[in-house]
């Protein structure tokens, strides 16, 4: 997805959700490599953005919205259920969006999944993450998966919190012994790897994992000092965790960490077992930006759930 020579028509690519996280990322690379870029979004395109905009809608819209589409990005999914944003509901729109694609005449869908998504998962966000991708095997249209492990970039939600409550509180509990893994890889590869993964002619699932591995407790420890915090970093029970999180649910009006995303990282399912395709480290940025993360918390509810009617 080069830029053609002067004056030629730009090809369009679809990102659904260019305005937000891991969307927004990609809808950049794209517009650097030349593409002309329409996002499915929510809400509409920022004063002066050059992303084309079209709405969100799991109806016979979706079709139109999609004609002439060289490649469609799909970003599309929910991180918990809530009132009727379900899991089930996500996948069927997910079902819906592909035949949508292939009736609309796409050449190729681009899928964020997760990294370790199985329709066999215990974990109803992992299990469901590998419907989607099943679903997407069956639609028809030529497809690559990228499964990315711990995201993080400007604007990320988990990091920035952990970095919030290190800046505020005098004791920060990592559930259980903290040994679990995480391989954090930063937002602008895996926009790079699914941008890559759209000229490739076979049909791959890629991780998009970062070259370095922490254990939970050497990140938080990691971030501790890049924010230049005196907080203790102790051990407590998995229960006790959870209940402290959900006393602070309450507090803060959100969802801070959900059951599912505690088993998910305890079962090291954050990590990667193939190459590294992702090269920025998690150590260089946490470091370089210690001196804004966390200075505000970061609602996943404000952001993503009370600005919008379910989907």
């Amino acid at each position: 997805m080069s830029a053609g020579s002067l004056g030629a028509a730009r090809a369009l690519d679809v990102v659904t959700g260019a305005f937000s996280y891991t969307g927004r990322a990609i809808a950049a690379e794209l517009l650097a490599r030349g593409s002309r870029v329409r996002s499915l979004s929510r809400s509409p395109a920022p004063p002066g953005s050059p992303i084309e905009f079209a709405p969100l809608r799991f109806d016979g819209s979706l079709r139109e919205s999609l004609r002439g589409a060289a490649t469609l990005f799909n970003t599309y999914w929910i991180r918990f259920e809530r009132g009727g944003s379900t899991f089930e509901r996500a996948i069927e729109n997910s079902r819906v969006l592909f035949g949508a694609a292939r009736e609309a005449g796409v050449e190729r869908i681009v899928h964020v999944s997760v990294a370790n998504a199985s329709e066999e998962s215990g974990l109803p966000y992992f299990r469901g993450k590998g419907l989607v991708e099943h679903a997407l095997r069956e639609c028809g249209v030529p497809y690559a998966i990228v499964r990315p492990t711990l995201v993080f970039g400007p604007d990320d939600i988990l990091l920035n919190n952990i970095s919030w409550i290190l800046r505020r509180l005098p004791v920060f509990l990592v559930p259980g012994d903290g040994r679990y893994e995480l391989q954090p890889v930063s937002v602008g590869d895996v926009a790079r790897i699914c941008a890559d993964a759209a000229d490739r002619r076979d049909r791959p699932t890629i991780d998009a994992a970062g070259p370095d591995r922490f254990s939970f407790e050497g990140l938080v420890r990691l971030v501790r000092e890049a924010v230049r915090s005196r907080a203790w970093v102790l051990h407590a029970a998995p229960t006790a965790a959870l209940a402290l999180v959900r006393a602070a649910n309450v507090v803060l009006r959100d969802v801070v960490l959900t059951k599912t995303e505690l088993a998910a990282l305890q079962a090291n399912l954050l990590v990667s077992a193939q190459t590294p395709l992702g090269s920025e480290r998690f150590g260089d940025w946490v470091t370089e930006n210690g001196d804004v993360l966390g200075r505000r918390y970061t609602s996943e509810l404000a952001r993503n759930f009370r600005p919008h009617a379910a989907l």
